[in-house]
């Protein structure tokens, strides 16, 4: 391919790089200052509407895909997912930072051609290294998670026994959001903040369980409201649902180690090809590059891709068990 046309392709490509990395980082001052006005127009009464009460602070709020897509389903989980993430990424950071390493690996791939066809090769650069910043966001969100559930039923104990020792409810979330770390701390004081601001406490916890989006929460979240409709000992409620939850956890670590054989075997045998391809490139590049090039030798390439992905997700579905 001639010198200088790939020159064209490499400038034009950065310059795209360049414009979208400008484009993200433009909004981000307007960001801070719409979380801002957000603030101060729910603290002084500016929301309309009891019913939609909230200081959630949104993670992306006057980013370029916000102002025309802000209202499509994609867009709001986007935006949920990096709250609960615990990130302060916009989406539209996150889709430039997707785009940027799509192109980057399409081009890698364009250029190197590891799968043998020319296309494929490009297709999977550019799915690989674009599927990093979704991949990452994910990881973080399920840590987040894991850490909250971890920390749940002690908190639900500290609220037991402040309610026990005679504060109200509202002071004992207080404490709670004062005195525990991240992510645990940050929630509970989010959801004191919003009931100091006259939000319902329904309303407050039903938003508490939207940025928190689990089984424990809801559980949480219906016993509190349950007992502000119906009476009862709110600590001797809060007491069980953490033994529950501590007993869902005793079962949950059985379950893992009954299936620990089969996720090892998984992750071994998802892993083994790819390490014997990166080595036969490494030590002998001629015996894969033989068969990239013959006709029938890339389809069997395309043949052991697809049955690698395929493979996966069967053992990850097998190996799954929810508790």
């Amino acid at each position: 391919m001639n010198p200088t046309f790939l020159l064209i392709i490499f400038l034009l490509l950065f310059a795209i790089v360049l414009i979208a990395v400008s484009l993200a980082y433009r909004f981000l001052e307007g960001q801070r200052k719409k979380q801002l006005r957000t603030m101060l127009e729910v603290a002084s009464g500016g929301v309309p509407g009891a019913t939609e009460t909230s200081i959630l602070i949104e993670p992306e709020s006057e980013d370029v895909v916000g102002q025309l897509w802000g209202h499509t389903r994609l867009v709001q989980n986007l935006k949920s997912s990096l709250q609960q993430a615990g990130l302060s990424w916009t989406v539209s950071r996150l889709v430039t930072m997707t785009l940027v390493l799509g192109i980057a690996g399409g081009v890698a791939g364009f250029m190197l051609r590891p799968l043998g066809f020319v296309s494929l090769s490009a297709f999977g650069g550019a799915a690989l290294l674009g599927s990093a910043p979704m991949l990452y966001l994910r990881i973080k969100r399920s840590r987040r998670m894991r850490e909250f559930e971890e920390q749940l039923p002690e908190a639900l104990d500290f609220l037991a026994r402040s309610m026990r020792a005679g504060h109200a409810f509202s002071i004992s979330i207080e404490m709670l959001g004062a005195e525990s770390p991240d992510p645990l701390g940050h929630e509970f004081r989010a959801l004191f903040n919003e009931l100091n601001l006259g939000a319902p406490l329904d309303v407050a916890l039903k938003n508490f369980s939207a940025r928190v989006p689990l089984l424990d929460t809801r559980l949480f979240e219906s016993s509190v409201v349950l007992q502000k409709r119906t009476g009862g000992n709110l600590s001797e409620i809060l007491m069980r649902l953490a033994f529950i939850i501590r007993e869902r956890f005793k079962l949950r670590g059985q379950v893992r180690a009954a299936s620990a054989h089969g996720r090892l075997t998984a992750l071994i045998l998802t892993c083994l090809p790819i390490v014997l391809v990166i080595a036969l490139m490494i030590i002998a590049p001629d015996y894969l590059g033989l068969l990239a090039k013959d006709s029938d030798g890339k389809y069997i390439i395309l043949g052991a891709v697809a049955g690698q992905i395929i493979g996966y997700v069967v053992m990850r579905r097998i190996t799954n068990i929810k508790v």
